[in-house]
């Protein structure tokens, strides 16, 4: 075909190829944001693989989303650093953004019977999933036109409008997205957090209440307490981010009705006042959303076991726990005990029914000794 009068078509077809090429990110930078995305999306994982193994996979329903959330976020790096490919990126950013919507609704609300608090490891988790999510959605929807030459309108070429067209909304929508989790974010973290059980008032009313079928010692808004198994009768060990899950019980203690053991205060590190009961300090958990809950109870989180304190006493507590544990309705914890001075063995403890029964309560009856 004969060139058209005044247009050089080699020059032509340079021009286009280079408005094409000026559309195109450069490889480098494809390289960096595929590497930093699945960094990212590692560092996010081996987070929650450190909250799963130091506890949270003791709670119902929580551990077994921490540990989907390690396998996902480890897989979708690993594909997204070895194929780069748009897909996996937009999943990636979807991972992303999607564990950040639960971490900031967690911190308002009971998620799954479990209330989220601000800690060190969550906020570096929160700004991780941000940052992969603007990497990755920056991967998925970036521009990888190629060049082709000028020539008559096909329906290939208008296909390839629109879809650039769409990809350019979609950017937009992506930033806008990016603006307020990040807006979310920093009000959440800025956020208020929980204190200490009492704070409000030097006077620390203990009352009981029956959850599930045993009798246990609550606040004074009725929420269950609990007692650290690692603690000692003249001292805490639950400080830091664990003081913010499991706020002490702080003030003068007061007897409710039905509260029969022994009271009493240990002054904790920070100098504040905090009640025992029967020598063992008391706290709160945050993840009881209401009167007559005990989701901390018997969950191993922040270093320790934690059991809901029975109106009788620790002890019942344990043997309940090791009871549940054993899967027996009745057990002899002792082969031998001193009753009054005098050594008792087992045949003679059967002979005076010491009865370990159903439920929490230990009882040897009065009348037997």
């Amino acid at each position: 075909m004969a060139p058209i009068p005044g247009r050089n078509p080699v020059r032509h077809l340079e021009v286009g190829t280079v408005v094409e090429k000026a559309h195109q990110e450069p490889v480098w930078q494809r390289v960096v944001l595929r590497v930093t995305g699945a960094g990212l999306l590692v560092a996010t994982g081996a987070i929650h693989l450190d909250l799963y193994l130091t506890g949270y996979r003791k709670i119902p329903t929580i551990g077994w989303l921490f540990l989907f959330q390690v396998i996902a976020a480890f897989g979708l790096g690993a594909i997204v650093l070895a194929s780069g490919s748009r897909l996996a990126s937009a999943a990636g950013a979807g991972f992303a953004l999607s564990t950040l919507g639960g971490y900031l609704l967690s911190l308002r609300i009971d998620l799954f019977g479990f209330r989220e608090v601000r800690t060190s490891a969550g906020i570096v988790a929160g700004v991780i999933e941000v940052s992969a999510f603007a990497a990755l959605a920056t991967l998925a929807l970036g521009s990888r036109a190629q060049p082709h030459p000028a020539g008559p309108t096909t329906h290939i070429s208008r296909l390839r409008d629109r879809l650039q067209a769409s990809l350019s909304g979609a950017r937009r929508a992506a930033g806008a997205l990016l603006v307020l989790v990040a807006v979310l974010l920093g009000i959440s973290l800025a956020a208020t957090g929980p204190t200490p059980t009492g704070s409000g008032s030097s006077r620390a009313l203990l009352k009981t209440a029956t959850i599930s079928g045993v009798s246990v010692l609550t606040n004074a808004r009725g929420f269950t307490l609990y007692w650290f198994a690692p603690d000692t009768p003249t001292k805490s060990t639950c400080y830091g981010t664990c003081a913010v899950y499991w706020p002490p019980v702080i003030g003068s203690p007061a007897a409710g009705p039905g509260v029969t053991g022994k009271l009493g205060t240990i002054r904790r590190s920070d100098g504040v006042t905090q009640v025992t009961y029967d020598r063992h300090p008391l706290y709160a958990y945050v993840g009881d959303g209401a009167p007559g809950e005990a989701t901390g109870n018997n969950i191993n989180l922040n270093g320790g076991l934690w059991h809901e304190m029975a109106a009788s006493g620790w002890r019942t507590s344990a043997a309940s726990e090791s009871a549940s544990t054993l899967g027996v309705d009745r057990c002899v914890v002792h082969l031998e005990v001193v009753i009054k001075g005098r050594l008792v063995g087992l045949s003679q403890l059967l002979a005076m029914h010491l009865d370990i029964g159903r439920g929490p309560d230990l009882v040897l009856r009065r009348s037997d000794l």
